[in-house]
């Protein structure tokens, strides 16, 4: 039987995961340790971001690496599961359930709207413009105006 979002979102599969970065990876990522995230702990987070508010993948990453007194967050996994978060709290509003996971808060690097989020461009501009944010067109891809005036801070220090 398949699992729903919400199963999805709660099984950690044993991670956290925190591994030395080596091989390939260390191109990129330098010399130290990465953390492969739970995917409830990016949920979480995105849980944080207020009305208004917005959050970046790349400032989750960093929350969860900082959190986890690492060198970077997995960006593949992270954002994995900010998507399984966001389809979790549309099954969890299909179900009647008021407060949901914010996830449209959550904008991939450089203020992108993820279009894999739940409804496509369409519903998560519209849940954005909602919130008083300016939606901007630039040929299929889709950009918040301006977000970098709107996201979160200080939400580090409260790890």
């Amino acid at each position: 039987m398949k699992k729903s979002w919400s199963e999805k979102l709660k099984d950690s599969k044993e991670l956290p995961k925190i591994a030395p970065i080596d091989g390939r990876m260390s191109r990129r990522w330098g010399q130290g340790t990465f953390v492969v995230p739970a995917p409830i702990e990016v949920d979480a987070l995105m849980k944080r971001v207020p009305r208004g508010k917005l959050i970046t993948i790349d400032q989750l990453r960093a929350m969860l690496a900082q959190k986890h007194r690492v060198n970077v967050a997995c960006p593949l996994t992270t954002g994995i599961f900010a998507w399984i978060a966001a389809h979790a709290a549309e099954e969890s509003l299909a179900a009647g359930k008021k407060q949901i996971t914010p996830y449209w808060r959550t904008l991939k690097s450089k203020g992108e709207i993820n279009p894999k989020y739940p409804g496509g461009l369409e519903n998560i501009s519209a849940l954005l413009q909602q919130e008083g944010h300016t939606v901007v067109q630039k040929g299929k891809r889709a950009f918040v105006r301006d977000f970098e005036k709107s996201l979160v801070r200080g939400m580090e220090s409260r790890l």
